[in-house]
């Protein structure tokens, strides 16, 4: 009997959960305390940019959680934070961008030192994936969400 290899887009997904594994395996002092103010785009002027890959395994860990499209937030918060309790919806799998750039109170972002390896990582599935380079987030994961 043939095995059957995983699908493209498979073996790229578990490469990106990969680079998150590999960065959560790193000894860099980070304490983040859930206080969400990094997710407030508008009140910090910055929004985080997602690879295709990246995008994927957010869409679906947002299915996964019972939604079938990205929430709506007119306050300018990520569209993944729970409307009412202000927590990630994907924690697990929240993207690249959500776990290096942290606030100041919780230690600060990581220098592009510290992740240009991975960063590289996540380029080469989003270029495997026919992806174009990074998107803003809601953009992004609403994006992957029409496709699947």
């Amino acid at each position: 009997m043939k095995k059957r290899r995983p699908s493209p887009d498979a073996e790229a997904l578990a490469e990106v959960r990969a680079v998150y594994a590999e960065l959560a395996a790193r000894p860099v002092e980070r304490a983040c305390t859930l206080r969400t103010e990094c997710c407030h785009f508008r009140l910090t002027g910055r929004t985080p940019y997602l690879t295709r890959g990246e995008a994927m395994v957010a869409a679906r860990a947002l299915r996964a959680a019972g939604r079938k499209q990205l929430p709506e937030r007119a306050d300018g918060a990520c569209p993944l934070l729970h409307p009412q309790t202000g927590r990630c919806l994907i924690y697990a799998d929240r993207p690249f961008g959500c776990r290096t750039h942290f606030c100041a109170a919780a230690g600060g972002p990581y220098a592009r030192r510290e992740v240009v390896d991975l960063i590289h990582r996540l380029e080469r599935v989003d270029a495997a994936l026919g992806g174009d380079g990074g998107r803003a987030l809601p953009g992004a994961v609403a994006a992957a969400l029409a496709e699947s």
